[in-house]
């Protein structure tokens, strides 16, 4: 069986370049949140999140509560359907409570966009999005974040399709230390 990084293109973050961004985001948000009187709720959107979800709570000084969403747009495919549905719901109450999404990326938008409007009807206060990549060049929904909710973006994605950290191509490559672009015979055949 050949190495998964055989499959990679290019790496775009290194392990170095993750660890020192999260580190600052977390810093971002610990300073931001340092006001409220209950503690936020850190809502990791499954299953790319979950790297990601985890090295931005060790870092984060503050107390914070942990959950996990899962909201499925992309199956096996390359391509958001653009209509996600909400498949595993949160365990924790969110009624007037300030929640962060953790996404691993933003890239139409429709996936956060929905979250938000579902973390409202479930009486969310405010609704902040820390996402690892943010693919503005591919938005084709405009989210509006809830209450004082602030949008935090760890890299700003060029137009490539990424794996590594978290972030998978039909299941596999989650477990890459860095961010990579997959490369294309990979994901056209179907079979990494």
């Amino acid at each position: 069986m050949k190495s998964l990084d055989s499959h990679i293109e290019t790496v775009l973050w290194t392990p170095d370049q993750i660890t020192s961004r999260v580190s600052d985001l977390a810093a971002e948000i610990s300073a931001d949140l340092s006001h409220l009187s209950d503690p936020p709720i850190l809502v990791g959107v499954a299953t790319g999140a979950f790297l990601f979800l985890a090295d931005l709570a060790r870092h984060i000084r503050l107390p914070v509560s942990v959950d996990f969403i899962r909201a499925e747009s992309y199956g096996s495919g390359t391509e958001s359907n653009g209509t996600p549905k909400i498949s595993s719901d949160l365990k924790l109450d969110v009624a007037g409570r300030h929640v962060v999404l953790v996404e691993d990326i933003v890239d139409t938008g429709s996936t956060i966009s929905r979250l938000i409007e579902y973390l409202e009807s479930k009486g969310a206060s405010s609704v902040s999005v820390a996402t690892f990549l943010d693919k503005p060049s591919r938005r084709k929904v405009q989210f509006k974040l809830l209450g004082k909710g602030k949008f935090y973006r760890g890299f700003e994605c060029p137009d490539y399709f990424v794996v590594g950290y978290g972030m998978d191509f039909a299941e596999l490559y989650r477990n890459l230390p860095y961010i990579g672009v997959l490369k294309p015979e990979q994901y056209k055949c179907q079979s990494p």
